[in-house]
């Protein structure tokens, strides 16, 4: 649990407490940025000290853990930073800072279970034990189960929404509210009654016109969500035949969209990157409560 707990504290500090122009200027709110992960991992390391040692030796179980997480979290956001900003502009820049993005995520990890080795006496061979003992055993306590839920939830949506973000890279504004392409032809006929009054001439214009959508990229990121929640429910209950509705219901959704190459390759990317992380969170569920 207390894994668990010190991972879910730090999502929800990261995703969900952590609006957009904080991400872009890190730098800029890094006071605001610290404080919210000092408040939740408090709050967590207070459960954990009053549940597990009843607040007993508040330095060891409460005041270094904490300082701990916080300080190697500020460490590692700053060499992020720093790293983020040495990329030279180039095709491959959001490539790159999804590495970035996963390699500071796994160091974040890493120092959680750093402190839980060093403060709650928990060696690494009992927490991969306990890892592995959970595949197929269905073994988890109500609480566990809760906070793992919470914790794919997170995952499936924010964190999974970040990576499809990283690996389409960005779209320009006018290819992004790309609709359609409309062509209109139109016939004008001139008869020259005078000169020749029974001969017509026929000249036929064509017009091509490019419709847009007001940007509405809330509404995506909301579908990007939900198709990932219902991936995960559909994996684990082995509906896989299922999943292909979805693709259909998206490309009906996008078919004048389509039209257009760049904006269908944009999709294809989006779509298969959002259903490719759906399923592994999806078998990830069903190995451990199935």
């Amino acid at each position: 649990m207390t894994v668990l707990l010190l991972l879910l504290a730090h999502l929800i500090a990261d995703f969900w407490l952590q609006t957009d122009q904080m991400v872009r200027s890190k730098i800029k709110y890094i006071k605001r940025h610290i404080l919210h992960h000092l408040l939740t991992t408090g709050i967590v390391l207070v459960i954990l000290w009053g549940y597990q040692y009843e607040f007993h030796h508040i330095i060891g179980y409460f005041i270094f853990p904490l300082l701990f997480i916080c300080f190697t979290h500020l460490f590692i956001d700053l060499l992020k930073i720093k790293l983020v900003d040495s990329i030279k502009p180039t095709g491959n820049d959001h490539l790159k800072k999804l590495g970035f993005f996963l390699f500071d995520q796994v160091l974040h990890v890493v120092m959680i279970l750093v402190s839980c080795t060093l403060f709650f006496q928990m060696s690494v061979a009992e927490m991969f034990a306990s890892l592995l003992n959970l595949f197929g055993t269905s073994s988890l306590s109500p609480i566990k189960m809760l906070l793992f839920v919470v914790v794919i939830f997170i995952l499936a949506t924010s964190v999974s929404g970040h990576i499809v973000k990283f690996i389409v890279g960005s779209l320009p504004s006018e290819l992004a509210n790309f609709e359609g392409e409309l062509t209109l032809r139109s016939q004008m006929i001139e008869a020259k009654e005078k000169i020749q009054p029974k001969i017509e001439n026929s000249f036929t214009e064509e017009y091509h016109y490019f419709t847009y959508s007001t940007p509405l990229r809330s509404r995506g990121k909301l579908i990007g969500y939900l198709e990932r929640l219902l991936i995960i429910v559909l994996t684990v209950i082995g509906a896989y035949p299922s999943i292909a509705f979805i693709i259909a219901a998206k490309s009906i959704a996008r078919f004048k969209q389509l039209d257009d190459r760049n904006w269908a390759e944009y999709f294809l990317l989006g779509t298969l990157s959002s259903i490719f992380l759906g399923l592994v969170l999806g078998l990830l569920v069903q190995g451990i409560i199935m």
